[in-house]
């Protein structure tokens, strides 16, 4: 698994999904050439999660794309993803290895360039880096809402690790993430809200691989 390859990341969002279930969003998104997939869906129950996960599990494993699971350690190992997602006030990252082992990818979300040295001295795989133009899909202040490409830019020259920008990114701004020195990005509702799931994915990587 080459992190540095990740040009489209999915982070799953059921009530964003059009009545759609999240399995078909993310079968519709490989076949669209997503590179990873992250079960979010924090509107569900752990129980509803469970199962989803599983699911997805199936469905990224027959693809060989890499599922992981948002800031839920103990439903990351339940499902047996390749990793976990954490915010900055999630268990840490000592702690994902701890219980998932050391191979296990563990990525971590940071808004400033302090947060992102941290993760990555912290042993973080990749980073998060958003909201880059600003999301109504996650409760953010607005200090982290909206950092713009500078802020990708800043984060990227200061650590080894990727970086995945994140936030109200499409196929219509997705270039300047990645200009700015993203290794991809990662998209929710430019995606799951989408009227042709497949396609939307495709002008994603698209527009990614352009740069």
């Amino acid at each position: 698994m080459n992190i540095n390859e990740w040009q489209t990341y999915l982070v799953t969002a059921a009530s964003r999904s059009a009545g759609r279930t999240t399995p078909e969003v993310v079968a519709a998104a490989l076949d669209g050439g997503v590179d990873v997939v992250q079960l979010r869906d924090k509107a569900r129950t752990a129980r509803e999660r469970y199962e989803t996960g599983h699911r997805l599990r199936e469905l990224t494993a027959a693809a060989g794309v890499p599922l992981l699971v948002n800031d839920r350690i103990d439903l990351a190992a339940a499902v047996d993803a390749d990793g976990v997602h954490l915010g900055q006030s999630d268990l840490p990252t000592s702690v994902a290895r701890e219980q998932l082992g050391e191979d296990a990818v563990v990525g971590v979300s940071a808004s400033t360039v302090e947060q992102a040295r941290a993760a990555e001295d912290a042993g973080a795989d990749y980073l998060g880096v958003g909201a880059v133009y600003g999301t109504d899909s996650k409760d953010v202040s607005d200090d982290r809402n909206g950092v713009g490409t500078d802020r990708i830019a800043a984060v990227a020259d200061a650590v080894e690790v990727p970086v995945i920008g994140i936030g109200g990114i499409d196929a219509s701004n997705a270039a300047p993430v990645v200009d700015a020195g993203a290794t991809g990005v990662a998209a929710l509702s430019a995606i799951t809200a989408a009227a042709d799931l497949e396609s939307a994915t495709v002008e994603l990587a698209e527009a990614v691989a352009d740069v």
